[in-house]
C-alpha cells in the first residue's frame, strides 16, 4: 500500500475555486483502479494550504492515475490556482502502534 501526501498552496482568493474542482473530481478519483482512500485536509493556521491524502494499492495504480486523462484535466484546472510549487511524498507504513 502506498500513501500519497500532496501539499497544495493556493492564492488566498482562489481556495473556493480549488474546492469546486476537488468536489467535482473526488468521486471519480476514488473510483480509479487501486484507489482505497482519498481525503482533503486543510491547514488550521494557513487556510490557503491544503493536503490531499490518498491510499493506493500499488505504485503502478498511482502512476496509472497520474497518467490518466482525469488527472491531466483536474491538474490543469488546479495548477493555475497555486501561489507556491506543490510538494508530494509517496510513503509506506514503516511501523504501526495501536492508539491508546
Amino acid at each position: 500500500m502506498i500513501k500519497r501526501l500532496v501539499k497544495l498552496t493556493f492564492q488566498a482568493d482562489k481556495t473556493d475555486d480549488f474546492l469546486a474542482v476537488f468536489e467535482s473530481s473526488k468521486n471519480l478519483i476514488r473510483q480509479m483502479k487501486g484507489c482505497r482512500h482519498l481525503e482533503l485536509l486543510r491547514d488550521v493556521a494557513t487556510p490557503q494550504v491544503f493536503f490531499t491524502l490518498s491510499y493506493w494499492e500499488s505504485e503502478a495504480d498511482l502512476n496509472a492515475y497520474r497518467d490518466s486523462e482525469l488527472f491531466k484535466t483536474t491538474w490543469a484546472k488546479t495548477k493555475i490556482l497555486f501561489s507556491d510549487k506543490p510538494q508530494a511524498w509517496s510513503v509506506e507504513v514503516a511501523s504501526e502502534a495501536p492508539l491508546q
